[in-house]
C-alpha cells in the first residue's frame, strides 16, 4: 500500500514538471538537427504612435494611423508581397476570364471574430458597402471601377469592372478591401434604418439599393446619418488579432484570435498607445514602457541606433514629398517659370540639410519599386543660370511675388524657408504661409495657393495610384490634383495605363508620362520618404511592409 502511494506521488510530481516545461510562455522548440532553443510565446506588446486612430471601420477615414491598427483586425482577399505582387490571403487563387471579368476562389473554413463564416456573400456585402452612397466612404474611389459583384457559389466570387482595369488585384489588396463580418454589416444597416425611422425591412433596403435611382438617393441621405456606427463599436474581421477595447485619445487594445485560420499570433495582446510627443515616445522606448514606436524626427536616428536596447526598423515607403505648383495661377501658368523653379531646387542639399540623409531623392513621380520607374529619366538639374534664362524668356526677368503654403511639419517649414532663399537669387520673392492641417488641405484643394508642399502615398503599389490622383484633370482639387494640372496627353496616357493588360506596355506608358511631367513641371518631386520605426531589442519577428504597416503575427518578446 505504501509502495503504491509513493508511486502516485512520483507520477504527480512528474506531471507537475511536465506542465511547467510546457507553459505557453516558455516553450522548447527542436530544430531539424535535434537541438532545442527556448522561445517566449505570449506577452503583451505596447506600440506607441503620435496620433490616435480616427476609425476602426475599413470604410472609414483614409489615413495611415487608422490602417496601422485596422491591419491586425481585418484581412482582404489579397495582399502585396515585398515585390508588390498580389498574393492570396482570404482568396486562394484568382483568374481573369475576359477583359472585364475576374473570378476569385475563396478560402474555406475561415471564421470572423464573432464566429460567423467568411464566404462569397460576405465579400459581396463588403465591396457593395464601400461604394454605397449611404456609407459615403472616403475610399469609394478605390473600387469605383467595379460594376458588378456576384456570389457564384459559397466560395466563388465574380467581379465585373466597368472597363478593363489591369491593376484590380492590387486595388483589392488595399485596406478598403478589409472584410467585415456580414452579420455586423447587416446590424449596422438595420440600426441606420431604425434611427432614420424608415418603414422598410433590411431586405427591402438592399433591393432598393440594387435598383438605384432617385428613390434610393433619398433613402441613402436619411440612412447615411448613422451608417458605420455599429461597425465602429464592433470592428469584427478575420485577422490574427481581435478587438478588445478602445479609449479615444489613449489606446486601442486587441487580443489574439485563437481560431484564426492560419497560425495564430504569438502575442497575447497589443496595446496601440497614443503618445503625441516624439521625445516622449523615445523615452518610453528607452525605459521599456513601450516595445515599439512609430514616427520620430529624422535627427533622432543616430541616438536610437547607438542605444544598446533599441534598434531602428527603416523602411522605404511607397510615398513621396513634393513641391506642387498651381499651374492655373499667374506666372505659374507658363511652364518656363515652373521649369525655372525646378532648376533652383538642389535635392541633394535638401536631403542632407533638412532630411538628415533619410530617404532617397526622386527624379519623377514613381519610386524605384513601382512598375514604370525609369532610372535613366533626365531630371532638371540645379542650375541658377538656366533658371534666370527661362524667366527672361517668359517675360519675368524683373522678378515677381509668389506664396508657398505649408502645414506646420518642421521639415516642410524648413523646406519652404530653403526655397524662399533660393528663389530670391532669381528675383522671385516667396512668401511663406503656414496653416494648421485642416485649413491647409482646404486652402490648397480650393486653389488658393501658388506653391505648396505635400506628400503622396501609393497604397496599392501600382503606378496608376501614384500618378492618376495627382495629375489627371478629373482629380483637380480634393481628388489629389492640387497642381490643377490639365494636360490632354497625360490624361490620355493615364487612361491607357489603366486599361492596358500587358505589363511591358504599361511600363512604357508610365515612363512616357514621367518624361512629360519633368518637362511640364507641375511639381518638383523631392524624396521618397523613409519610415521612422524603432523597437526594443527583445522584440523579435517584426515585419514592416512598404506601406509602413507593422505585421505583429510572428512577434515574440524575449525578455533578457
Amino acid at each position: 500500500m505504501i509502495k503504491k502511494y509513493y508511486t502516485y506521488l512520483l507520477m504527480a510530481a512528474l506531471m507537475l514538471i511536465m506542465a511547467a516545461c510546457t507553459s505557453d510562455s516558455d516553450v522548447e522548440v527542436t530544430d531539424e538537427d535535434g537541438n532545442t532553443e527556448e522561445t517566449n510565446i505570449g506577452g503583451d506588446l505596447v506600440a506607441s504612435y503620435a496620433t490616435d486612430v480616427s476609425s476602426l471601420d475599413p470604410a472609414g477615414q483614409n489615413d495611415l494611423p487608422s490602417d496601422q491598427r485596422r491591419n491586425v483586425i481585418y484581412e482582404g482577399l489579397l495582399y502585396l508581397n515585398d515585390d508588390l505582387e498580389p498574393e492570396p490571403r482570404l482568396a486562394t487563387d484568382y483568374e481573369q476570364t475576359d477583359e472585364t471579368t475576374w473570378v476569385f476562389n475563396l478560402r474555406e473554413g475561415v471564421q470572423f471574430h464573432d464566429g460567423t463564416e467568411f464566404n462569397a456573400e460576405a465579400v459581396k456585402a463588403n465591396i457593395e458597402r464601400i461604394v454605397d452612397p449611404a456609407v459615403a466612404s472616403s475610399r469609394a474611389n478605390i473600387f469605383e471601377m467595379i460594376e458588378e459583384i456576384n456570389a457564384v457559389d459559397e466560395y466563388t466570387v465574380e467581379i465585373v469592372t466597368e472597363y478593363p482595369f489591369a491593376a484590380l488585384p492590387n486595388y483589392l489588396a488595399h485596406d478598403a478591401g478589409g472584410m467585415v463580418s456580414k452579420a455586423v454589416i447587416d446590424e449596422d444597416y438595420q440600426n441606420a434604418l431604425d434611427e432614420a425611422e424608415l418603414d422598410m425591412t433590411l431586405d427591402e433596403f438592399y433591393a432598393q439599393r440594387a435598383a438605384g435611382g432617385e428613390e434610393y438617393e433619398e433613402t441613402a441621405d436619411e440612412v447615411g446619418r448613422t451608417t458605420g456606427t455599429i461597425v465602429e463599436q464592433k470592428p469584427v474581421g478575420t485577422g490574427y488579432m481581435q478587438f478588445q477595447s478602445r479609449s479615444p485619445g489613449e489606446n486601442v487594445v486587441v487580443e489574439r484570435f485563437d481560431d484564426y485560420w492560419d497560425e495564430p499570433a504569438k502575442l497575447d495582446t497589443i496595446t496601440f498607445k497614443v503618445v503625441a510627443e516624439d521625445a516622449s515616445r523615445i523615452a518610453e522606448l528607452e525605459s521599456g514602457q513601450s516595445h515599439f514606436i512609430q514616427g520620430f524626427d529624422n535627427a533622432q536616428w543616430e541616438r536610437i541606433e547607438n542605444h544598446p536596447e533599441m534598434e531602428t526598423h527603416p523602411v522605404y515607403n511607397l510615398s513621396n514629398e513634393y513641391v506642387g505648383m498651381n499651374t492655373q495661377k499667374g506666372p505659374l501658368e507658363d511652364k518656363r517659370v515652373r521649369q525655372a523653379i525646378g532648376h533652383m531646387v538642389d535635392k541633394e542639399t535638401i536631403m542632407d540639410g533638412i532630411y538628415y540623409g533619410v530617404g532617397r531623392t526622386m527624379k519623377g513621380a514613381l519610386q524605384e519599386e513601382i512598375l514604370g520607374y525609369n532610372e535613366d529619366l533626365e531630371d532638371l538639374e540645379y542650375n541658377p543660370e538656366r533658371a534666370k534664362e527661362l524667366l527672361e524668356e517668359a517675360g519675368y526677368g524683373d522678378g515677381f511675388d509668389l506664396t508657398i503654403m505649408t502645414n506646420d511639419t518642421p521639415e516642410r517649414v524648413d523646406l519652404a524657408i530653403y526655397l524662399q532663399e533660393e528663389l530670391k537669387e532669381v528675383g522671385i520673392n516667396l512668401n511663406i504661409e503656414q496653416l494648421e492641417w485642416g485649413a491647409y488641405l482646404e486652402a490648397v484643394s480650393n486653389g488658393e495657393h501658388d506653391l505648396f508642399i505635400l506628400g503622396w502615398p501609393n497604397p496599392v503599389g501600382d503606378p496608376d495610384q501614384g500618378i492618376w490622383p495627382l495629375f489627371h484633370s478629373s482629380m483637380q482639387g480634393t481628388g489629389g490634383n492640387r497642381s490643377f494640372f490639365d494636360n490632354a496627353e497625360v490624361d490620355e496616357l493615364l487612361e491607357q495605363g489603366r486599361r492596358e493588360l500587358d505589363d511591358t506596355k504599361r511600363e512604357e506608358i508610365y515612363q512616357e508620362i514621367d518624361k512629360i511631367l519633368v518637362e511640364e513641371q507641375p511639381a518638383v518631386f523631392i524624396r521618397q520618404s523613409q519610415s521612422a520605426n524603432a523597437a526594443r531589442t527583445e522584440v523579435e519577428g517584426l515585419y514592416i511592409s512598404h506601406f509602413n504597416k507593422p505585421d505583429f503575427r510572428n512577434v515574440t518578446i524575449n525578455e533578457q
